[in-house]
C-alpha cells in the first residue's frame, strides 16, 4: 500500500473515530438542550453565532490553509503569523463586543441577544488565536493527536453546558460549549506548538503567505454570506420560531457533512499538497476520493429522506415536528454536498485559491438568488429549503467544471462516470426503505428507525461487497493497521 494511501487512511481513521463518536455526543447534548429550551431561545443564539462567524473571517484572513500549504516557514515566520491572528482576533472580538447593542436592536432584542454576543466575543478571540497552532497540527499530519484532543474537548464542553442549564444558567448555558471548547483547544495546541507572541509581526513573514491567504480570505468571506444569508434574512423577515425550526433542520442535515467530509477534508489538504507540482496525479487521486464519497453520500441522502421523521422526533422531541418536512427537503442535497465540500481542499492543494475565490463568487450569487426567492417570493421555510437545494445542485456542476477543466486541466468524462454506480445503489436502497415506510404497520420511532437502518445497511454492504466495488474486509484491516507507511512509492493513492 502506498505512502499517500496509508496517510489518508490513517488520518481519516483517527479523525472519523473522533467525529463519529462526536456525533453521539452532539446528538446527546442537542437532545437534552432541545428539551430545556424553546425554538425562540435557540433562534436568539443562532443569530449571534451566525454574526460572530462573519467577524471571525476578518481575524482568520485565510492564514490556516496557507500555513499548511507552505512547508518552509521558519519558527520566526510562524511566530509573526501567530501574532497577526492574535491581534486581529483581539480587534474583532472588541468590535463584536461593541456592536452587540446594535445587533440586538436590529433584531428587536434589547437585553438577551446583547449579553449573548458579549459572551461569545471570548469565543471569537480564542478561536482566532488558535488558527496557527491548529494549522501546524494538521500540517504535521498529527491526526491521532487532533482526534483525541477534539473529542475530549467536545465531551467536556457539552457536559458543562448541560450541567449549567440544569443549574439554572438559562439561555446563557448555550454559550458555554463554544467558549470553553475554543479556550481548551487553544491551551492544548499551544502546549504542543509553543509560539512566541510579537508586538509587531514581521512583514517578510506575512508576504510569504499573502498571495495564497488573500484569495482564501476572499473565498471565506463570500462563502460566509452564501451559507448564512438564509438565517440572517429569516431572523429579520420571518419569526424566530420559524428560524429555530429551519436551523434545527439545517444543522441536522449538516451533521453527515461535518462527520463524513469534515473527517476527509482536513486530511486531504496536508496529504495532497505534496502533489501540488503534478496536477494530473492530483486529479487521478482525487477521483478515487470522489468515488468513495459518492458511494457514501448518495445512498445516505435516500436513507435520510425516509428516516426524517424518526430522526427529528427521536433527537429533538415532538415540539420540533415542523422541522420534519424542511429536513426531508434538505436531505436531497446531502449526497452532492458531501462530495462538493471536499473540492476546497483540492483548490488549496493545487495552489489555486484564486480559482477557489471565483467559484465562491458564483456560488454566492446563486445562493443569494435562491434564498431571496424562497423568503420574499414564497415566504415559507419549506420554500427556502427547496430553493437552497436547487442552488446546491447548480453550484456542484459549476464548481467541478472550474476545478477539473480550468484548474487540474483534466477531462470531465471520468468525473461524471464516477457517479453512475452510486446512483444505481441509491435507487436500489429506496426499495426496501419505501417498503418499511408504506407497507409495514406503524411502529415506535426507535423500532422504525432501526428497521430502516438495518435494511439500508444490508443493501449497501451486499452491493458494495458483492459487485466488487470495494473489499470492505481489506479496507477495514487497512484502517486498523498501525504499521508505518512504506516510502517506496509515495505518490500513488
Amino acid at each position: 500500500m502506498s505512502n499517500v494511501r496509508k496517510e489518508l487512511i490513517s488520518g481519516v481513521f483517527y479523525t472519523s473515530v473522533a467525529k463519529y463518536t462526536g456525533i453521539v455526543v452532539t446528538l446527546a447534548v442537542s437532545g437534552v438542550l432541545a428539551r430545556l429550551f424553546t425554538p425562540e431561545e435557540f433562534g436568539v443564539v443562532n443569530i449571534a453565532t451566525v454574526i460572530i462567524a462573519f467577524f471571525a473571517i476578518f481575524s482568520d484572513l485565510g492564514i490556516g490553509p496557507a500555513v499548511i500549504q507552505h512547508k518552509t516557514l521558519s519558527r520566526r515566520d510562524l511566530g509573526s503569523i501567530f501574532s497577526l491572528t492574535v491581534w486581529s482576533g483581539a480587534v474583532m472580538a472588541l468590535l463584536f463586543f461593541a456592536a452587540s447593542g446594535l445587533i440586538a436592536s436590529f433584531y428587536d432584542d434589547s437585553q438577551t441577544l446583547r449579553n449573548i454576543c458579549r459572551i461569545l466575543a471570548l469565543n471569537l478571540f480564542f478561536a482566532s488565536a488558535n488558527i496557527t497552532p491548529n494549522a501546524l497540527v494538521l500540517r504535521d499530519k498529527r491526526f491521532r493527536f487532533a482526534a483525541v484532543r477534539s473529542l475530549s474537548v467536545q465531551v467536556l464542553g457539552g457536559t458543562t453546558a448541560i450541567a449549567a442549564a440544569y443549574a439554572g444558567a438559562g439561555i446563557y448555558a448555550l454559550t458555554i460549549n463554544p467558549v470553553l471548547s475554543s479556550l481548551l483547544l487553544l491551551i492544548v495546541n499551544l502546549r504542543a506548538y509553543p509560539l512566541r507572541l510579537r508586538l509587531r509581526p514581521r512583514r517578510a513573514a506575512l508576504r510569504k503567505v499573502f498571495s495564497f491567504s488573500a484569495y482564501q480570505f476572499g473565498f471565506q468571506l463570500i462563502n460566509y454570506f452564501s451559507r448564512n444569508l438564509d438565517k440572517l434574512l429569516m431572523g429579520r423577515y420571518m419569526s424566530l420560531s420559524e428560524l429555530g425550526y429551519y436551523d434545527k433542520s439545517y444543522r441536522l442535515m449538516m451533521l453527515p457533512l461535518q462527520n463524513i467530509t469534515y473527517v476527509v477534508s482536513p486530511v486531504m489538504h496536508p496529504v495532497f499538497s505534496e502533489m501540488q507540482h503534478d496536477l494530473r496525479k492530483l486529479a487521478d487521486n482525487y477521483l478515487k476520493v470522489i468515488r468513495l464519497l459518492a458511494f457514501i453520500g448518495l445512498p445516505l441522502s435516500v436513507v435520510l429522506w425516509f428516516t426524517a421523521r424518526e430522526l427529528v422526533l427521536v433527537i429533538f422531541g415532538d415540539q420540533w415536528m415542523p422541522s420534519v418536512p424542511v429536513f426531508r427537503i434538505l436531505t436531497l442535497s446531502v449526497g452532492i454536498q458531501i462530495v462538493l465540500s471536499t473540492s476546497g481542499a483540492i483548490f488549496q492543494a493545487a495552489n489555486a485559491t484564486r480559482m477557489l475565490f471565483v467559484c465562491g463568487v458564483i456560488t454566492a450569487a446563486l445562493n443569494v438568488a435562491a434564498i431571496s426567492t424562497g423568503i420574499f417570493a414564497f415566504g415559507t421555510i419549506e420554500a427556502v429549503a427547496w430553493c437552497i437545494c436547487t442552488s446546491f445542485a447548480l453550484n456542484f456542476v459549476l464548481c467541478y467544471v472550474l476545478l477539473f477543466r480550468r484548474t487540474l486541466h483534466a477531462p470531465m468524462r471520468p468525473f461524471w462516470r464516477t457517479f453512475l454506480s452510486p446512483l444505481l445503489l441509491a435507487a436500489l436502497l429506496s426499495l426496501p426503505l419505501a417498503a418499511v415506510e408504506w407497507l409495514l404497520p406503524p411502529m415506535p420511532l426507535l423500532v422504525s428507525l432501526a428497521a430502516k437502518g438495518a435494511a439500508a445497511a444490508a443493501v449497501w454492504v451486499l452491493y458494495v461487497q458483492g459487485r466488487g466495488v470495494y473489499d470492505l474486509r481489506e479496507l477495514t484491516g487497512s484502517m486498523l493497521s498501525r504499521k508505518k507507511p512504506n516510502s517506496d512509492n509515495p505518490n500513488v493513492l
